[in-house]
């Protein structure tokens, strides 16, 4: 009788974790590239402590168009695809009709975790309501940015956020921050050395990869500094490319990235996606505080970031071979520096 009993027990269990892993989560990032990716491992605590059986993200496709197949994402819909700005009126206003696309949308969610919105506004009223048509969700808002006085990483706000908002008895434990949370593909590095074969760079036994830009100004170094090291590890018979994106493209002059082409190879405006694929036959990459820097990092390219203002205790990135060098210097990103190339150059 008592085997009986355990055999019933463990059926139990067994379709106890079935029904767990048939539940979905999806969180609304409507961040840039360097966000989703430090987004990534909520993804992971999501489908671990919560039991999950898949993780969808809602963003912008340019950002997270990558992340099915090569990361802990199941799949991705465009933001700009729902219409996410009915939420944001006043519940006394918000209404929707049988089958409205917004119940439809949200409507195989067991756990909605969105960055959008405040926790009690209007965003999240209409969200509970709307997800809530059609079966009992969850919905928790996190913040993307945390107060100034925070020291631990983003990726642990995240999810101490999340943990702590959930109502359940969930323990934490700090994100390893030596992990690849991106893996290339075949087709990715088949495709990098399609890309590099353009620009007659073929099966290079060492490629550094330099990427000058970020979001903002004021979080590049001098330029001079990539160039003098690019020149240096050029002597050296090491191929440098420099990436240039449409915001570089954009921001410097003809000339400047004439100079740039005496000294380097360089691919201009490529999509994530080939940027990705290009960095997949990299043995090694330097960058600012940037998306692309965190795409490095996170595909476990041997990555030497620049930090100026921001504070990469929180904000650098994540991967198995990152070293963060930050200069405290008040004209950081008006002067060049001999020290900085130097120690750039102790990693390559």
């Amino acid at each position: 009788m008592q085997e009986n009993d355990n055999i019933f027990n463990l059926l139990r269990e067994e379709e106890a974790k079935a029904s767990r892993r048939a539940l979905r989560g999806v969180i609304l990032q409507p961040g840039a590239i360097g966000d989703c990716i430090l987004t990534l491992p909520l993804v992971e605590f999501m489908k671990d402590c919560l039991g999950l059986g898949g993780v969808d993200i809602l963003g912008h496709t340019e950002h997270i168009g990558i992340f099915p197949g090569r990361t802990c994402v199941d799949s991705i819909r465009s933001i700009d695809s729902v219409d996410l700005h009915r939420l944001f009126v006043e519940t006394n206003t918000f209404d929707l009709a049988d089958g409205d696309a917004l119940i439809n949308t949200f409507g195989d969610y067991a756990w909605i975790v969105t960055f959008l919105g405040e926790p009690d506004s209007n965003f999240e009223q209409n969200l509970i309501f709307t997800a809530n048509c059609s079966r009992s969700t969850e919905i928790i808002t996190l913040s993307m940015k945390p107060s100034e006085k925070l020291s631990a990483h983003i990726t642990d706000f995240y999810i101490e956020q999340l943990a702590a908002q959930s109502g359940l008895s969930l323990e934490p434990s700090p994100v390893c921050k030596t992990k690849s949370l991106i893996k290339a593909t075949k087709a990715d590095i088949n495709r990098g050395r399609e890309l590099l074969k353009e620009i007659n760079i073929g099966s290079s036994e060492k490629l550094v990869v330099i990427q000058p830009g970020s979001g903002g100004s004021h979080k590049c170094c001098h330029l001079d500094n990539f160039l003098s090291v690019a020149k240096l590890l050029a002597d050296k018979g090491v191929d440098v490319i420099f990436l240039l994106g449409p915001a570089e493209m954009e921001r410097l002059s003809v000339s400047t990235i004439d100079r740039i082409e005496t000294i380097s190879k360089i691919l201009t405006n490529l999509s994530l996606a080939d940027v990705l694929a290009v960095l997949s036959n990299a043995n090694g990459y330097i960058g600012n505080d940037s998306g692309i820097t965190h795409l490095a990092a996170a595909l476990g390219i041997r990555t030497v970031a620049v930090f100026g203002p921001t504070d990469p205790a929180v904000y650098g990135p994540i991967g198995p071979a990152v070293t963060v060098l930050q200069s405290e210097e008040p004209d950081f990103a008006k002067k060049s520096s001999s020290s900085l190339q130097q120690e750039l150059l102790k990693f390559f």
